[in-house]
């Protein structure tokens, strides 16, 4: 059974930091490029940002560059997101996924249940 397990999220002030990390289990992540994407309240999904399996951010949003920093450790089958200088826009659902893809919408293979970053003041 495939599973990803997001957590670290949380309340925060703006310009606050937090850590998210995904544990999957079900399959190894080391051959897949693992994602972050998130759900912001009445918005559709966004994808965030894309991390290739041998570390190399392959993507990251224009609304999160230079911020957010995906990365990942295989032999801990796990992904993190490191979100510095939070803003109110970037309250969300955040999910860790894998096979994201992206054309008129988001869509995905496997994402976990999700875990809560709030930003406000």
């Amino acid at each position: 059974e495939v599973r990803l397990v997001e957590s670290g999220g949380g309340s925060v002030q703006p310009g606050g930091s937090l850590r998210l990390s995904c544990v999957v289990s079900g399959f190894a992540i080391t051959n897949y490029v693992m994602s972050w994407v998130r759900q912001a309240p009445g918005k559709g999904l966004e994808r965030v940002s894309d991390i290739a399996s041998g570390g190399t951010t392959t993507y990251s949003a224009d609304s999160v560059k230079g911020r957010f920093i995906i990365s990942r450790d295989n032999a801990k089958n796990s992904i993190y997101l490191q979100m510095n200088n939070l803003s109110t826009e970037d309250t969300a659902v955040y999910y860790c996924a894998v096979g994201v893809r992206q054309r008129d919408r988001v869509t995905y293979d496997y994402r976990g249940q999700g875990t809560q970053v709030t930003v406000s003041s």
